[in-house]
């Protein structure tokens, strides 16, 4: 999956991925991914030959996902030195971050896991551990999470309330976009624009918006967007 969405992503580019051990350590395909995604610009050759300048590389391109992610170094799963390893486990876990940041509706096969097996070397010989680990979101907290949308109970076990929710909702519409002159009289046709949108939660924030940073009158779709 990954394979094929990298190959997608990066199609334009003439980049073609056969294995993610073999094909990402270099760094030269995260740099692409990284512009093309998030339109980045790193600061680092496109090419980089030797050990030391792939190090180098791989430092600026890990410095750059933690920072888009947000992220604290205990909280990263990968290492500069894991992918210049050719690490797999490293190489998922960093790809599956960049994949839900700068795609959140990539459909990412859910519960993916592997059991690892940890081999230490102890004076009474060898030590053994294993562990389950989850590369992508176990489906049970996922579906769980979504229960709790209040919304999506309301469509899915009480239809039958939802013209009172609209109607409560048009009239706090109205209540605050009343003092600007407007009147709404259907959210799904009047709100499809984003001019009363705009215009509410200015009112509901307090503060004036531009009109020269949107349109009032949007005659076309790039001018809704």
């Amino acid at each position: 999956f990954l394979t094929e969405w990298i190959n997608r992503t990066l199609k334009e580019e003439h980049i073609v991925v056969k294995s993610l051990e073999e094909d990402l350590y270099d760094g030269l395909v995260l740099h692409h991914l990284l512009e093309n995604l998030g339109s980045l610009k790193l600061d680092v050759d496109k090419i980089a030959l030797t050990e030391k300048k792939q190090r180098q590389k791989l430092s600026v391109i890990m410095e750059a996902v933690a920072k888009c992610l947000q992220l604290e170094e205990s909280q990263l799963k990968w290492s500069v030195e894991s992918i210049l390893a050719k690490d797999l486990l490293s190489t998922l876990h960093l790809l599956v971050a960049i994949a839900k940041h700068f795609e959140p509706n990539l459909a990412l096969p859910p519960n993916v896991q592997v059991e690892t097996i940890t081999i230490e070397t102890t004076s009474r010989g060898l030590k053994t551990s294993n562990a389950v680990e989850y590369i992508t979101e176990n489906k049970e907290n996922i579906e769980a999470q979504s229960k709790d949308d209040a919304f999506d109970e309301l469509f899915s076990c009480a239809p039958d309330k939802l013209d009172a929710v609209k109607k409560a909702l048009l009239q706090f519409v109205n209540q605050h976009v009343g003092k600007l002159g407007l009147n709404v009289k259907d959210i799904e046709s009047q709100f499809s624009d984003g001019v009363i949108l705009l215009l509410l939660i200015g009112q509901l924030e307090g503060f004036f918006l531009n009109l020269r940073n949107f349109f009032l009158t949007p005659a076309s779709t790039v001018e809704m967007v």
